[in-house]
């Protein structure tokens, strides 16, 4: 197997456990939010979420993904992603005075309406910039059907080619051994000649 083979072969296992890794944790999110009926879905005490306003301009752009990590102990200053009625905020803390926090958007003019340690889901630990714009597209049906198809032809193209090259290696062979007998012929031939 030459080096492009190679590489292609472990281009298409990479491509290959990712899309199986991203369908495992997409249904596994799905079933924690439909079935299971929450409003995130929790992996091992870490939820990620993608941002979709502008309000932590800045610190974090829209369509970018972030890790929560889903803990009691947030600061002053920490980045908390927390609930309000129906929806999911992510927010800095500009205050905390007993059971009573405040947020702001980095890029807001005013401060939320207070909330309380149970509207925390957790502390923002890392921040995936424009991630969602690949999570958008790989969570696309025809993408991922497309990319199958590629992997499937581009298999087929390195199997027949190895093939290929079986068969040459075979003839190659048959011929060399035929040539062979073809020379041992002339030589016998030529020994009888000569006695």
């Amino acid at each position: 197997m030459n080096r492009i083979e190679k590489i292609i072969k472990f281009l298409l296992n990479l491509i290959m456990i990712i899309l199986v890794l991203l369908v495992i944790i997409l249904g596994y999110n799905f079933v924690q939010v439909n079935f299971l009926e929450k409003s995130y879905a929790n992996f091992f005490g870490y939820a990620f979420f993608q941002v979709t306003s502008g309000s932590m301009k800045d610190a974090i752009n829209i369509d970018s993904i972030i890790a929560v990590k889903i803990d009691d102990e947030i600061n002053e200053g920490d980045i908390i992603t927390f609930k309000q009625k129906n929806d999911i905020i992510t927010h800095r803390i500009i205050k905390i005075n007993g059971d009573s926090i405040t947020t702001k958007g980095d890029a807001n003019n005013t401060e939320d309406k207070p909330i309380t340690k149970e509207d925390v889901i957790g502390k923002v630990i890392h921040i995936f910039p424009n991630a969602g714009i690949w999570i958008k597209v790989f969570s696309d049906f025809k993408v991922i059907i497309s990319i199958i198809i590629t992997l499937l032809f581009l298999g087929l193209a390195v199997s027949n080619k190895k093939q290929e090259e079986s068969k040459r290696k075979r003839h190659s062979f048959a011929k060399f051994i035929k040539n062979a007998k073809g020379m041992i012929k002339n030589e016998q031939k030529k020994e009888k000649k000569e006695t």
